[in-house]
């Protein structure tokens, strides 16, 4: 047994550094994702070549072929008439390095985790979350090219129900990721209340719920308008003739760019508040250090979050600040999966049998 526990020390370090690697991947290309749906580059490539895509225009030749097939679409007639091939090139390199990420990802998890099973490195726990992660990861592939299809006909930009179903999907990805990182160590069950472990799971949801709307403001172009704070469309609260004025009226909360922007305004407060009422109960409840910890980490970041949106908001999206806004979503949400993690009722984790061979042979 002793010399078994040796073997796997190792082994688990490896899949640790791996899954931090994987998550560190995903929150980089989210930001790329970002930056792309800013610059409005995310149409420039019309087609989804899974393998040859992997390599950009080579010659002069292959760049007019991909600026010709550009121009074909919507979006450049009506938005980007008269772009020139070096403008071109700008749009396309942000796509294609959106692309080439998620080619990577693919490959950097795949390779070690076939490698892991090998091994008989993993428990049937773990080996069932990492092959539920790649399933979502081959899924939000395919997810990734319904979205762009969404724009190539019709649309001058992508549906924002698809550009919300993409990005969410990567997050929740992303979110899988921490959580079966966190359970890789063997801590105690948590002793913390009922009360606590259900408004920690309930930040949780909130900051997925929030995210969600993040993604419809950024499809719509909300952002761009209605831009005062804490005012929107002259009042507190608008009017609901304004706020509900599409047929049938749950349309509004996804295409009514004032409902949209509002209901984002509205999910920050409450998700702020909650977060520091769940962070003073964490303190009266007794806790313990850990938990407290998190908690105020979890509020600190809602609160410079909610700052950075206002000030993204009151001066309309700059590619600085919408991408500085997106960054810390990612840190609220990794900070939200680690406490909601922390308080939940947990098993520990099952030890694979027996490594088939010692981590220092290889075949």
């Amino acid at each position: 047994m002793t010399g078994i526990s040796a073997y796997q020390a190792p082994t688990n370090r490896a899949i640790r550094w791996w899954l931090i690697a994987i998550a560190a991947l995903i929150a980089i290309m989210v930001l790329v994702g970002g930056a792309t749906r800013l610059t409005e580059s995310g149409l420039s490539i019309v087609e989804w070549k899974p393998v040859t895509g992997i390599l950009p225009p080579l010659n002069q030749e292959q760049w007019t072929q991909a600026f010709e097939a550009y121009k074909a679409i919507p979006q450049y007639r009506e938005l980007n008439a008269g772009m020139n091939l070096a403008g071109f090139k700008t749009i396309f390199w942000w796509e294609w390095s959106h692309r080439l990420l998620g080619r990577a990802i693919g490959v950097v998890y795949l390779l070690p985790f076939l490698w892991f099973l090998w091994r008989g490195a993993l428990s049937a726990d773990l080996k069932r979350r990492l092959w539920l992660i790649f399933g979502l990861g081959a899924l939000q592939g395919a997810v990734g090219w319904w979205m762009v299809a969404s724009g190539l006909s019709q649309l001058v930009e992508v549906s924002q129900y698809r550009l919300a179903t993409h990005l969410v999907l990567a997050l929740l990805i992303f979110a899988a990721v921490v959580w079966t990182l966190r359970r890789l160590a063997d801590r105690p069950p948590s002793a913390a209340s009922s009360r606590l472990k259900i408004t920690g799971a309930a930040l949780l949801v909130l900051t997925f719920v929030q995210l969600y709307l993040g993604a419809l403001v950024a499809g719509l172009r909300a952002g761009k308008i209605y831009n005062t704070w804490p005012e929107i469309d002259g009042a507190l609260i608008p009017s609901a003739a304004r706020l509900l004025f599409e047929q049938p009226w749950w349309r509004n909360l996804f295409d009514n760019t004032l409902t949209v922007q509002f209901e984002h305004r509205t999910i920050g407060y409450a998700l702020f508040a909650l977060a520091l009422l769940h962070a003073l109960d964490t303190i009266t409840s007794r806790a313990g250090t850990a938990a407290i910890n998190g908690a105020f980490w979890l509020a600190a970041a809602i609160t410079l979050q909610a700052t950075l949106g206002i000030l993204t908001l009151l001066n309309q999206v700059p590619i600085s600040l919408g991408l500085a806004h997106q960054a810390v979503a990612i840190a609220v949400l990794t900070l939200a999966v680690v406490h909601a993690e922390r308080l939940a009722a947990r098993q520990m984790e099952s030890k694979p049998q027996k490594l088939a061979l010692p981590l220092s042979q290889i075949g």
